[in-house]
């Protein structure tokens, strides 16, 4: 069996650093340099042109964060809509810019929206509506401009709900994404499935994996082997469906990327 190839989430300022690692296996990599207000209202240009440098001559798949900071996909506000789209639609520019086909994006759902689903009746609709009007002209132009978008897990607690979510779009153009420290926070503090079913919620839906390591308290990105994921079983799982997702180290602190790979390198995991 090939062992799956791990890239990282980077912003260009470590591109150099980690240039020779992801060329000598043409990883996927993820710029997180872009997703910021005043990047995106300024001149990212020079931002891009500088990542097309350090990365020429990589032929692996390119992608993005996409923007996050105070952004939600779901807001019920028409105007808080319209500023959400125009920021996504921002991010695409830089996508169509560098040469990006996939962009991260995040979940609206939280376990206060799990726990009153109920409570509130027509809260899971709603959130439903809100989304497809921030994002059905995103998707639609991410199609046509040949990128996916991902929807990662941020406070969900039912897996199955963001997929759900992302299904009722109808288009290739939009994926499942799967953080694995978000999720076993969400299992340690909200009773959410593990890590590793969240991996297999998503199935052949599965078009992208941020690895991070975690205590199950706060949202640590640490390299992987210092909290307390059971990273055989999320591999097992990975080895169970056939999408191919981008699979990238996301930690806070980037020079935990060697003892990472050796860390999944002496489990016999990944490459």
């Amino acid at each position: 069996m090939t062992l799956p190839t791990i890239g990282a989430a980077l912003p260009v300022s470590a591109l150099e650093t980690y240039r020779d690692w992801i060329l000598e296996a043409q990883r996927d990599v993820e710029i997180q340099s872009v997703h910021f207000p005043e990047v995106l209202d300024g001149d990212w240009q020079p931002l891009v042109d500088e990542a097309r440098r350090l990365l020429d001559g990589h032929t692996g798949r390119l992608g993005i964060h996409g923007p996050f900071i105070g952004l939600h996909v779901a807001s019920p506000d028409p105007a808080i809509q319209q500023a959400v789209a125009r920021r996504m639609q921002q991010a695409l520019d830089v996508c169509e810019a560098l040469g990006a086909t996939q962009m991260v994006i995040h979940s609206p759902f939280t376990a206060w929206d799990h726990n009153n689903f109920r409570n509130f009746r027509g809260s899971r609709e709603r959130i439903f509506e809100a989304t497809h009007a921030t994002l059905d002209t995103v998707v639609n132009r991410a199609g046509n401009q040949g990128v996916t978008l991902v929807l990662e897990n941020i406070l969900d607690v039912d897996p199955d709900e963001r997929q759900r979510l992302v299904e009722s779009f109808g288009s290739e153009a939009f994926k499942l994404s799967v953080d694995t420290g978000h999720a076993h926070i969400a299992h340690t503090c909200t009773g959410a499935e593990p890590v590793d079913y969240f991996i297999q919620s998503a199935g052949n839906m599965l078009g992208h994996v941020h690895l991070q390591d975690t205590d199950g308290f706060a949202d640590r990105h640490w390299a992987l082997g210092e909290g307390k994921i059971r990273w055989q079983a999320v591999f097992r799982a990975l080895s169970e469906i056939e999408s191919k997702p981008h699979i990238v180290l996301e930690l806070m602190d980037k020079g935990g990327i060697p003892a990472s790979m050796a860390y999944l390198d002496g489990l016999g995991l990944a490459q």
